[in-house]
């Protein structure tokens, strides 16, 4: 894996940089219309405490992905390529993540795959597994969606 730190969680891991694109995007769709709008890196990076350079490093990969579309110039910035419920996160986490050879062992390295698997060989495969479900099947839609909070009864 690497110097990036992986983080497990009872739904699904990734790492950090995965996790700001995910950030910089919600805000993207927090703030999509069909009047297209482009946001700033710089509004991006504040809105979501994420460094401003990085932030537009992050924007500008996913407008290579075709995730994003970017201007430059006076108001210019970014928007999303496609309508919020069209991009699953597994897109924009499968650009900064790769793939795993092998799935970490409680046991330690080469443990797993040489005999017989360890007592959570199964259940490390089906987090896994459940873990890349929800990123294909949960969209960007869910940070368009205004929380109880900001509702009026």
């Amino acid at each position: 894996m690497g110097n990036r730190m992986v983080i497990w969680s009872p739904m699904f891991r990734y790492g950090k940089l995965a996790r700001q694109a995910v950030s910089a995007m919600s805000y993207l769709a927090e703030n999509y219309s069909q009047d297209p709008v482009s946001i700033s890196s710089a509004e991006v990076g504040k809105e979501r405490r994420i460094p401003t350079a990085l932030a537009a490093k992050l924007l500008s990969q996913m407008a290579t992905a075709g995730l994003t579309r970017g201007t430059t110039g006076p108001g210019g910035g970014y928007r999303l390529t496609r309508p919020p419920a069209e991009i699953p996160l597994a897109e924009i986490v499968n650009l900064f993540e790769r793939e795993m050879d092998e799935y970490p062992c409680p046991f330690g390295p080469g443990w797993c795959g040489n005999g017989d698997p360890c007592p959570l060989h199964n259940d490390f495969i089906r987090l896994e597994e459940s873990g890349s479900e929800f990123l294909k099947n949960t969209t960007l839609e869910v940070f368009t969606k205004k929380t109880g909070a900001d509702t009026i009864d």
